[in-house]
């Protein structure tokens, strides 16, 4: 029996529907939001207090960066938006959006400083790296669906033409990613904020533009990101994909060849399976069938279970070389996310009982080893030995990735389980 092959994988019921719901539910209210809510916000400085250290403990004022102000941003955005919102989780999305738009933006140059000190008032990384202006337009769009205030869409409007006038890649499609703060292009000898040179391009960075645009897109219907969205479904589809693997490469030269060399062909199973539901979205949000990319969403599944699946610990580790088993071997808190969310995906689209099966043997791991019951949120990575590390909130930890797995998987499970119980047994 291979990992890929889970047994007796039958169709769920009723019973199985509703106790799924339930545990999402839990993990979202009791640990996911009480975690965050109230105790994210930053009413002395702005924005969103993200430094606790593994215990939940807030450690103090601390550097404040675009990614995760965002995406904390867009959680409480798109929380307020949920049936079981409500007007203080948008207050909470306001706080974070005048945090951004008063002390994140640029006044001189345009766009978002990567970092600033913890009042905000002095920007300690300047430079402009487009995943990061990839969260602005994802949080400002999510933002601006929930509060209905022109000037957060006008405030995405002007960062998405900006990105248009100085990092699109007319050439070759696509963007480049690492820019000096006035949005000229860096020095090849400098280091981007992702670790890397300018030169390259990173899977990424733009699966991230993808998520953004697909927003955007959605919200105005602006036909010329239509293009830049059918690009980046282009690029994310199959550029990045090696398809005798089927699973997407890391590191890209500019004309989209993989890098072969150091940084190695690496494979991020959280991305790929990422990449299965964002695909779709995007896909549907070009106005494209989904249908289109069901081949490939399957493959990437497929190929994320036969390397990267401990079937010991029934989770998925973190990365690993191309065609080879995974060797960064971690079980960290936003694969888990997306790894459930897209197995839910596809079991709504194939009807086949194996996807749900996947699902909730991912669920299981998580409520059973991956969410901290005792201290409140998830813990960012649980070792081979199974025991857990890292933070609850830093540079790269929020409640973006589990927050909207939870939200998105219970607004798929009642209509799947509709479905299920219309067709009978």
């Amino acid at each position: 029996m291979t990992a890929a092959s889970p047994p007796a994988a039958t169709h769920p019921g009723r019973t199985e529907f509703l106790r799924a719901r339930g545990t999402l539910a839990s993990i979202r209210t009791e640990n996911i939001i009480s975690f965050w809510y109230p105790g994210a916000l930053d009413r002395a400085n702005g924005g969103y207090r993200l430094n606790h250290d593994g215990e939940g403990a807030w450690r103090g004022d601390a550097e404040k960066f675009l990614v995760t102000q965002a995406r904390t941003l867009w959680f409480f955005s798109r929380l307020a938006g949920t049936e079981y919102g409500g007007g203080r989780y948008l207050e909470a999305a306001r706080h974070g959006y005048e945090f951004l738009r008063d002390r994140m933006w640029d006044p001189r140059c345009g766009g978002f400083y990567w970092a600033t000190d913890p009042s905000g008032r002095r920007a300690t990384k300047p430079d402009k790296h487009l995943y990061g202006q990839a969260f602005g337009i994802y949080a400002l769009t999510e933002y601006a669906r929930a509060s209905r205030e022109a000037e957060a869409l006008s405030l995405t409007a002007q960062l998405v033409r900006l990105l248009e006038a100085h990092a699109y890649d007319r050439r070759f499609g696509g963007y480049r990613e690492f820019l000096l703060r006035d949005w000229r292009p860096a020095p090849a000898t400098l280091c981007g904020y992702l670790g890397v040179g300018p030169a390259l391009k990173l899977a990424n960075t733009h699966l991230h533009l993808m998520e953004a645009m697909t927003s955007y897109h959605r919200l105005t219907g602006d036909g010329t990101m239509r293009d830049r969205l059918v690009e980046l479904i282009l690029i994310n589809a199959s550029a990045v994909v090696r398809k005798e693997v089927g699973a997407s490469t890391q590191y890209h030269q500019r004309d989209w060849a993989p890098v072969s060399g150091r940084p190695a062909p690496l494979v991020s199973y959280g991305h790929d399976l990422k990449s299965v539901w964002l695909l779709a979205e995007a896909a549907s949000a070009a106005g494209l069938s989904g249908g289109l990319l069901l081949d490939l969403a399957r493959a990437l599944f497929a190929s994320a279970l036969r390397y990267g699946f401990d079937a010991k610990r029934r989770a998925f580790c973190e990365a690993g070389p191309l065609g080879a088993p995974a060797d960064r071997r971690d079980k960290v808190w936003w694969v888990q996310a997306e790894a459930l969310l897209s197995a839910l995906y596809l079991y709504g689209v194939t009807s086949e009982a194996a996807y749900f099966t996947w699902f909730s043997r991912i669920l299981a791991w998580i409520v059973n080893s991956q969410v901290d019951w005792k201290h409140g949120e998830w813990h960012a990575r649980v070792g081979e030995s199974g025991k857990p590390s890292g933070d609850k909130a830093d540079a790269w930890k929020c409640p973006y990735h589990n927050g909207r797995a939870m939200i998105q998987c219970l607004e798929l499970l009642p209509a799947i389980a509709g479905r299920s119980e219309a067709s009978g047994p």
